[in-house]
């Protein structure tokens, strides 16, 4: 070890001394005298190491040392998971969440949390009910369905109807339906997760009915569907449709069970998008258990809708796997407080955030995008700014060959390039996050709400004020 790094270690103050500084004594008013120390023992540490590491020459000065230990208390106070603002124009951006709530709903949300509540407390009765009885009528008279049954996501949705109805059995799916969607979860681990038995049937860009119907055998369970949300094949393709596969697996004896991952209960042709059919459309089609998500297209929060006959259902609710998968008070008031407003079509575009966001025009986009801009301009004058055209996407797997059209104010500054810029933002107090493009950091509007605006220009201003 070096002489002059030696001396710089032992010029570092003692634990004890440190502790002594009085702007250090303030915090045991808030902190015990253990988690001020142990922040002490920590900044004295690094401090070491940078030293032994040749990154640092110098000891800090008293009130240096004094900010480096508060600095600490902030970043342990501060919470991990906080509020971003989505500038990217994806609606239903996975790793931001997805669809948001109202703030309507947030507020039910809230008070849900922050209470007691009847979960499971049938009021009229005065003993204890079921969690999934909130629900029940409300998604039975929107869907169309004899039963329901909500779990905490799709993909637990999806285990545990195979897990319920297929063990042991065969499941007979298309080669090309066989996909893997985010975090590695891939369809044929979860059949085989379920204690089901893969039998692949057709290509991967072809499956014809027959396939499925000369795969049949003694040994079947079901035969599944599974919606290809997050990809394409397009070309020389070809795939069975829902009532067709129905149609067979009811002439079998066997159930059909249809994966279809964003469910929708409005026609997406309202917002420019090509047709996919709805949950109610999927069931008159002869489907038996559909399952799908909460937090993509339905717009609420996560979870995974399981619909269909009650034959199939009624044992998934006595399975002891549903222990495991089941939600919480907050997830089911989200939910039926999403679902109630789907009772109005036009009132459930209004107010749920993910169907507003899709239903703003290219026009709107432009109007919006010209206000950011000028607020902007007025913000900071030596900014470059201009209204651009972008293509802005659903996200969340849905729809990944169609953009919408929209508008993005973009923004440039001298001397700081449009990466670095970006990176500032994601770094602020409420952090921006927004999308590079041509050298321009472009704010797309379509997922930004008006009173997010002032916030985006102040956080802008400060980004280029670092220098």
């Amino acid at each position: 070890m070096k002489q002059d790094t030696r001396q710089l270690l032992r010029q570092l103050p003692k634990v004890d001394v440190l502790l002594q500084r009085p702007a250090l004594a303030e915090w045991e008013q808030n902190l015990s005298r253990s988690l001020i120390k142990q922040a002490v023992q920590d900044v004295l540490a690094g401090l070491r190491r940078d030293i032994l590491a040749e990154r640092r020459r110098d000891v800090p000065a008293e009130d240096e040392l004094d900010g480096m230990v508060l600095a600490y208390f902030r970043r342990q106070k501060s919470l991990r998971l906080k509020t971003v603002v989505n500038a990217t124009g994806t609606i239903l951006h996975t790793n931001l969440g997805r669809s948001v709530l109202s703030e309507e709903i947030g507020r039910h949300v809230g008070e849900i949390a922050a209470s007691y509540s009847n979960l499971e407390y049938d009021l009229d009765e005065g003993r204890r009910g079921s969690r999934y009885a909130h629900l029940q009528s409300l998604l039975k008279e929107l869907t169309g369905a004899e039963d329901v049954l909500v779990v905490n996501n799709n993909a637990a949705a999806v285990l545990l109807a195979l897990t319920s109805m297929t063990q042991g059995k065969e499941v007979v799916i298309s080669r090309g339906e066989l996909v893997e969607i985010g975090g590695l979860f891939r369809i044929p681990d979860v059949i085989e997760a379920s204690g089901g038995t893969i039998r692949e049937v057709g290509t991967t860009n072809k499956t014809h009915l027959s396939d499925y119907s000369r795969a049949v055998g003694e040994g079947t369970g079901a035969i599944m569907k599974v919606h290809t949300s997050n990809y394409r094949i397009i070309g020389f393709s070809e795939s069975v449709p829902a009532q067709e596969l129905a149609e067979l697996a009811h002439a079998k004896g066997l159930p059909l069970i249809n994966d279809l991952g964003s469910g929708l209960f409005v026609d997406m042709r309202r917002f420019g998008l090509p047709y996919e059919p709805t949950v109610k459309e999927v069931l008159k089609q002869g489907c038996d258990v559909v399952m799908f998500s909460g937090d993509k297209l339905l717009g609420g929060p996560q979870a995974g809708i399981i619909v269909g006959k009650a034959e199939y259902i009624e044992p998934m609710k006595q399975h002891q796997l549903l222990r495991a998968l089941r939600v919480d008070k907050m997830t089911l008031a989200a939910l039926e407080a999403t679902l109630q407003l789907y009772r109005d079509e036009d009132l459930a575009i209004r107010s749920i955030p993910a169907l507003q966001m899709l239903a703003r025009t290219q026009k709107e986009c432009l109007r919006r995008a010209d206000v950011l801009a000028q607020m902007l301009r007025t913000a900071d004058a030596a900014l470059q700014v201009q209204t651009v055209p972008v293509r802005d996407m659903v996200g969340g797997g849905s729809y990944p060959e169609y953009t919408l059209p929209g508008y993005a104010a973009a923004v440039a500054s001298e001397g700081l390039t449009a990466a670095e810029l970006e990176r500032r933002l994601r770094h602020a107090e409420v952090p921006v996050v927004a999308r590079v493009q041509q050298d321009w950091l472009c704010l797309s509007v379509r997922t930004l709400r008006d009173d997010e605006f002032p916030l985006i220009c102040t956080e802008i201003a400060k980004a280029v004020a670092e220098g």
